[in-house]
């Protein structure tokens, strides 16, 4: 009976054709641990002295080399690790879901704190120095618990991003609505100043633009629900804090908003090709600039809805501009003319 066993077992490992390479590596745990239980190893049934170790040392360095993963996440956040597969998740899709909750950077977790963002922990890698202290002493006033992690995981939790050493863990990034832009506007005293983005696709133009939009003094920046990056963590990193101080208003419809903005006597621009000279175009008053898709532009819908184009004269071989510069330049043409307006 037991001769029948063990040919059945060597029939299923030859039919996958790793019998001979399993017993040319030596033998592993499970052989070892049999061999415990049974008194005689499978190297005496096939005439080998019990006492050759020889594949037996393969074994064992083939486990310590299958180990040493293991042991260097228990060394660097493993704990991080092992909360993140709970549930039957893949490690690696858990961790793009985490992305969302941490704020990273320097500058970014400064300007959150400042302003006052709810925050859960901050988690700042060990020897960090300079800035480090002006983010201990907000923590401190604001009762932030601070963690003092290695850098490595810091790595883990932002993977791939330039964190500098410090990384907040948020709630998720709550939109604005309509109101709060008009209302930023009526307290500034200027005629509204939008910013409408169409299917703006890489998370670093998003928060470029956004940051562009918080230094000229506009009042909101508007992205659609579909087939747009919203505000990431990368987002944010991008906008170098300027998120916690801008309105962002999340819309179904681009172009329904672009009705909705021109009904109550907003002009809507777009920054596309085949328009007029943008330091020409009509962009005084209360206006809104559209941007679009960093390789299609802006969509037909989008452009037929937009009281007119304004474009930027291209001089050399290439035709376009990066969404966020072409977005800073127009911006910039806008505050040239209030400045002029007030004096």
């Amino acid at each position: 009976m037991a001769a029948e066993k063990k040919k059945t077992g060597k029939n299923r490992r030859d039919s996958h054709g790793v019998y001979e390479r399993r017993e040319s590596r030596g033998k592993g745990y499970a052989d070892r641990k049999q061999e415990e239980r049974t008194g005689a190893g499978r190297s005496a049934q096939k005439g080998r002295p019990a006492g050759s170790d020889g594949g037996q040392r393969r074994g064992q360095a083939g486990n310590r080399q299958a180990a040493r993963p293991a042991e260097r996440i228990a060394r660097t956040g493993g704990a991080y690790r092992a909360e993140a597969g709970k549930g039957g998740k893949d490690f690696s899709q858990q961790r793009e879901a985490d992305r969302g909750e941490f704020l990273f950077g320097r500058n970014p977790v400064i300007e959150a704190l400042r302003a006052g963002r709810e925050i859960e922990k901050i988690y700042l890698a060990e020897g960090s120095v300079g800035s480090a202290s002006v983010i201990r002493g907000l923590a401190k006033e604001q009762g932030v618990v601070i963690d003092v992690v290695p850098k490595v995981r810091l790595d883990l939790m932002v993977p791939g991003e330039k964190h500098q050493g410090v990384a907040a863990e948020i709630p998720a990034y709550h939109y604005s609505e309509m109101a709060d832009i008009f209302a930023r506007a009526e307290a500034s005293g200027e005629p509204p100043l939008l910013v409408l983005l169409d299917e703006i696709n890489d998370p670093h133009n998003l928060g470029a633009i956004i940051r562009t939009a918080e230094c000229v003094g506009a009042h909101g920046v508007v992205i659609p629900k579909r087939r747009a990056c919203g505000l990431t963590s990368t987002a944010a990193k991008s906008s170098a804090g300027a998120v916690e101080n801008m309105p962002v208003v999340r819309v179904t419809n681009l172009s329904r908003t672009i009705e909705e903005l021109q009904e109550q006597g907003i002009w809507v621009a777009a920054c596309d090709m085949d328009g007029d000279v943008y330091y020409d175009a009509p962009l005084d008053g209360a206006v809104a600039i559209v941007i679009g898709n960093e390789g299609r532009g802006i969509s037909r819908n989008v452009r037929e809805k937009c009281d007119l184009v304004c474009s930027i004269p291209m001089k050399g071989r290439i035709n376009s501009l990066n969404a966020s510069n072409a977005a800073a330049i127009v911006l910039y043409e806008i505050r040239r003319r209030r400045e002029g307006a007030r004096a």
